[in-house]
């Protein structure tokens, strides 16, 4: 059994989500450089599912050397539109360009979650969204930053689906949790059964 149970992140999103669940957590932020594993991962012509399996496991794998003992999550996820590949946004242009790319059209939101203990993989979970973006007007983007403000960056796809970023799409198809950044029924599934959670 796991001494504790810990995310390897700052996102306050994943945070958030794990609180509102009541699950005791820390929270340890991996200093993972996630430039040349994408990079890399380009090079082998490797597609979105198996780099963000690449990420998730490098930044559990990062925190878990200074905790062997606990079980580690690290998650990631990558926004594919056509053949191109987004990374989260640059400030408020960042997310009006994003908005402004994405709008009208549907794209895929690829997810990966590993939990590591002690440098072994223990559990882990992906899945793919499709998010049908209804077409934006100019106004209502610039509306939308100025209610979501900075936290808009946090999300890749610049959007928060939690909020105001619901009226972005016309139709998701997959999990909610998921799209928020953490597949949260299968993942409380799992800490049930490793103790972390009650049963």
């Amino acid at each position: 059994m796991a001494g504790s149970f810990i995310l390897a992140s700052s996102s306050a999103v994943r945070r958030r989500l794990l609180e509102c669940a009541r699950v005791p957590y820390q929270a340890v932020a991996s200093h993972v450089d996630e430039a040349p594993i994408k990079a890399d991962c380009k090079e082998q012509k490797l597609g979105p599912a198996e780099t963000t399996m690449a990420l998730a496991r490098a930044k559990a794998n990062d925190v878990s050397k200074d905790h062997p003992d606990d079980l580690v999550l690290g998650a990631d996820q990558v926004l594919t539109c056509g053949k191109e590949w987004f990374d989260k946004p640059v400030g408020r242009d960042g997310v009006r360009a994003h908005l402004m790319q994405l709008s009208g059209r549907a794209h895929e939101l690829v997810n990966a979650s590993v939990v590591v203990q002690g440098g072994t993989v223990v559990w882990e979970h992906q899945d793919a969204i499709t998010m049908v973006m209804r077409p934006l007007s100019e106004v209502f983007i610039e509306a939308y930053i100025n209610d979501a403000g900075d936290a808009a960056c946090e999300s890749v796809g610049g959007y928060q689906l939690e909020g105001m970023g619901a009226q972005l799409f016309d139709r998701t198809d997959g999990d909610f949790f998921s799209i928020l950044g953490l597949p949260l029924l299968p993942l409380l599934t799992f800490l049930r059964v490793r103790g972390i959670v009650a049963a």
